[in-house]
Order: C-alpha cells, then structure tokens, then sequence
C-alpha cells in the first residue's frame, strides 16, 4: 500500500511539472562534469541584483547562498560568485554541487514572483584501483556516476520517462557493450554505469569515456585516462666541495678550489630563484672578487716600488751632502812640523808653513791634491 501511495505520489509531481511547463525544459537543468564550471541563470532577476538570493537544497537541508547581491556562505565563498544578470556561477564543481538551486527576489522585505528553479547534476567518474596499481595485465573497474535530482524523481524514473541514458563509448563515439573483454553494468538507482576490464599494453595513456544523453542529446561527458607507472631511476646525487673564502682577498683564489655561495636560514622568506639566475650570479660575484684581489695587488706593488725609488732617492741626497759638507772647509792656518834627520847638520827649528785661502773641491780618485792650492808660502827658518 505504502509503495502504491509513493508511485502516485510522484506521478502527480510529474504531472504538475509538465503542466507548469517545466519538465523537459532545458535552461532550468544543467548538466556538467566535476572539476567544470558552471553558470545557474537567474530567469526572474531585477535590475541591480541586490534584491537577489539564491538557496540550494539537497533534500537535507537548505543553504542560503546569496542574500541582496552579498554571499553568504562560507564553505563555497571562494567558489561562487555573482554575474552582472545575477547568475550563479560556481567554479570547480563538486560532486557534493548536485542539488536544486532557487533563484528569489526581495522588495523591501516582500517576496517578488515564484522562484526560478535549476537543477544541477553532476558526472564522476572513478576507479576502483589507486594510480599505482594499475599496470598492463591488471583488472580495473571504473565507476561512472550521474549525481541527479530532479523534482524528487529518482534517476529510475528519469530513465524510463525523460530518456536519460548514462553509457560509456570508445574513442569513436560507439556504445560499448558487454563482450569478451568488457563487462558493463548500469544500475538505475544510483543512476552508476561500470565497466571492468583487463589493461592491455596498448591500454597505456587511453582515455575511457563515459556520456550522459537526455532524449538522445548529448548533455555532458567525463574521461579517464589510464597511465601505466614506470619504475623512476633514483640518482645518486653528486658530491659538491665547499671552499670557505678568506676574510681579505689580497691574494687571488686558488683555480682548484670551487666556491659555493651558502645561503642563511633567514634566506627562506625570499621566493626561490631559478638555477640559471642563481649560476649567473655565482660568476658575476667571481668575477668582482677577482678583479678586487687583482687591483689590490697592482697597487701594493705600485707602494712598494714606490717606497723603494723613494729610500734610493733619500740616499743618493744624503751622499752628495756629505761630500759637499767636507769639501766647503776653509783653513785659515796650517802649522805642520816635520822632523828631518841629516847626518851632520840638526835642525832644531820646525818650518813653519802658511796658508793664506784653501778652499776644497770636489776630489775625484783621478785628481791630483797638489793642484787644490791656490798659493803656498813657505818660510824656513834656521
């Protein structure tokens, strides 16, 4: 008695959606696949979207989503947003999307015409095994789901009366039926079509089709490709030598050593750079520290030569100063006694000698003294 009572119940909703002129009409059903973006059009909108809200209901509950143009909820707040004829849009649909979505105006409080109805319902595809399992020779099953609600009609009758179809095709677009190599299954009350199969090597980078068609249209489809894991090569990474540098580049690096800019910890609040900036900046600042130590030592040895001309210079000066210094004497008098023994005759007077003006000169090993006199008066006496 009670499914009898649940049948005609949902025949009358069926009736009064054809009588409203609802069912069937495909701007207030929206069909799409996760992962797309949607737009849920708003047929009773007012100019200025500020009297707009929309609500979604899951049959559990039922969420405010935009209140006056504003949003309002916050788990989707990054997802929805509100178009200039105040659709809805809804970015990177989920699964958890399907629903029906209500579209009603305020005027000052007061409710303004029916509410503009859409229902969402969302494809997914899915597989039974992880990505690291499948491999040619393996057994997959993939899953195609049609998360579907409509005016409470289940996907059974949806199937039976509206002509909803979920299948799943090659790449040519043709139906694939269950035979020796896949086994197909489709159950009505998930509206949840399968397809198991054993993975063939050609089955690597092959994309498996699943489609929705509403009265032979083409309403929305989803892919999933399968890729085969290789085994990755682990690299033994190489040794690197890190040279500290020394705290005063007075001499040049040495051509062995390799230097290795280290970054700080405080490093990591910087974005990273990529490796051929990196690389260039690594000889660039090479290139600087040589060109330092380069003309640093270019002018010690400039210093050093210079402070010897200087010293050779000092030296030659002071030598000609000494010379000039003995040469510029003056003797007034010279008294010089000489002792000379005869064999008979004694002298006992010394000769005295008398200088009257002796000026020095330079005197050169070659120079004969002699010639340094002017006069020379000699008076002896007996």
């Amino acid at each position: 008695m009670a499914d009898k009572r649940h049948m005609c119940l949902r025949g009358l909703i069926i009736l009064c959606a054809l009588l409203t002129g609802i069912s069937g009409v495909d701007d207030n059903q929206v069909f799409c696949s996760s992962g797309e973006d949607v737009r849920l059009s708003c047929n009773n909108a007012l100019s200025g979207c500020t009297s707009t809200t929309w609500n979604y209901s899951n049959h559990s509950e039922t969420v405010e989503l935009i209140a006056g143009g504003i949003k309002t909820d916050t788990e989707r707040h990054e997802r929805l947003s509100l178009g200039s004829d105040c659709s809805l849009n809804i970015k990177k649909v989920t699964k958890e999307d399907y629903g029906s979505y209500s579209c009603r105006q305020y005027v000052n409080g007061q409710q303004q015409d029916p509410d503009a109805r859409v229902y969402l319902h969302v494809l997914h595809v899915s597989s039974s095994s992880s990505q690291s399992e499948i491999r040619s020779g393996s057994s997959v099953t993939l899953f195609c789901q049609l998360y579907y609600d409509y005016y409470l009609v289940s996907c059974v009758s949806s199937v039976g009366s509206e002509g909803l179809e979920v299948i799943w095709v090659n790449q040519a677009g043709v139906n694939l039926q269950t035979d020796s190599r896949f086994q197909i299954s489709f159950s009505s009350e998930q509206c949840l079509s399968s397809l198991t199969t054993t993975l063939l090597n050609e089955d690597h980078n092959r994309e498996w089709r699943c489609q929705v068609k509403h009265r032979d249209q083409l309403k929305t489809s989803a892919t999933y490709t399968v890729k085969y894991q290789t085994p990755t090569e682990t690299k033994t990474p190489s040794p690197v030598t890190i040279s500290k540098s020394p705290a005063a580049p007075t001499q040049p690096a040495s051509v062995d050593s390799t230097l290795i800019p280290v970054s700080s910890s405080n490093s990591e609040k910087k974005s990273s750079q990529t490796t051929a900036a990196a690389s260039t900046k690594q000889v660039s600042l090479s290139v600087i520290w040589i060109a330092v130590a380069a003309a640093l030592a270019v002018l010690i040895t400039a210093v050093i030569l210079w402070v010897i001309r200087r010293k050779r210079a000092d030296k030659r000066e002071g030598t000609n100063d000494s010379v000039e210094q003995k040469d510029d004497v003056t003797y007034t008098e010279v008294v010089t006694h000489c002792k000379i023994r005869a064999k008979k005759n004694k002298v006992h007077d010394d000769d005295k000698v008398t200088y009257s003006s002796i000026r020095g000169a330079t005197v050169r090993p070659q120079d004969d003294c002699s010639q340094l006199y002017a006069s020379v008066n000699k008076n002896h006496h007996k």
